[in-house]
């Protein structure tokens, strides 16, 4: 069966547990790969849609996500009567739980749920079981914990390549998506497989971070090394892990943008 362009009935299935904001080419009918996008912790998806529009990438459908949890008033600096109000702040952890080390939020909260719904549900079920895409279409972008979400998904998708369709039974879906960008999140051992013998994940990866990066640095780029096959590190002249806001900083994630979508 070809390939079909998603329409947003598609992903009706997925709420409440999962909310996307859908961002078409301007002619949806050129669609020929897709993009999904994490936002980072305490954000929600309408910021990245935004980006994506931005962006304006040719022949590409964008899939903003939201994060799967909204994050407790108390964690942002709001007090306790605003619990119940509809909120814009999300997050991708199973948990949130603070890291002995730092005191700060641990950066690895467990994302077998995010991992389930996106994975599963989003990427598996509706885009490649439904819509009849290929893994090696959809490229990934995230930052800090989405973009360690991304990389982690990237990560895990060597444990498994294959769904089963209703009308051809077992069909390879690719070892790997197209590319992954990681804004200053780092790949969370929770989503490395413990297999000892197990191979370098295929996704090729760009990660991006200040000269300062807290969670980009040093022994998290050399995981990453020796977890991907195809690893490109840019580190930017600014000190903090901050979302692109100048050309010199954008420059390198559109050509890799660029080489990804002109590949396969």
């Amino acid at each position: 069966m070809p390939t079909r362009i998603p329409k947003a009935e598609d992903f009706a299935h997925l709420a409440p547990s999962l909310k996307i904001s859908l961002v078409f080419p301007e002619v949806p009918e050129t669609t020929t790969s897709i993009l999904i996008l994490f936002h980072g912790l305490g954000d929600s998806e309408a910021s990245f849609a935004t980006f994506a529009k931005n962006i304006n990438l040719p022949g590409v459908l964008a899939i903003s996500v939201r994060g799967i949890s909204p994050l407790p008033p108390a964690l942002l600096g709001l007090p306790d009567s605003d619990a119940g109000s509809p909120t814009n702040h999300f997050h991708w952890g199973d948990d949130l739980t603070l890291s002995s080390a730092s005191g700060d939020l641990d950066p690895d909260p467990g994302f077998e749920k995010a991992e389930q719904l996106v994975l599963g549900k989003l990427i598996r079920e509706t885009l490649v079981g439904a819509c009849r895409w290929e893994m090696n279409d959809i490229l990934l972008f995230g930052f800090g914990q989405g973009g360690s979400l991304a990389l982690g998904l990237s990560s895990r998708l060597r444990n498994s390549d294959r769904i089963t369709d209703i009308t051809e039974g077992e069909r390879d879906t690719g070892l790997a998506f197209k590319g992954v960008v990681s804004i200053g999140g780092q790949l969370p051992s929770s989503m490395i497989p413990t297999l000892s013998a197990r191979g370098k994940a295929r996704t090729p990866v760009l990660v991006c971070h200040g000269r300062n990066s807290e969670l980009l640095e040093g022994d998290a780029v050399e995981i990453l090394k020796k977890e991907f096959v195809d690893v490109r590190e840019v580190k930017w002249r600014k000190a903090d892990d901050g979302m692109p806001k100048n050309r010199e900083e954008m420059l390198p994630i559109m050509q890799f943008f660029a080489e990804r979508l002109r590949a396969w």
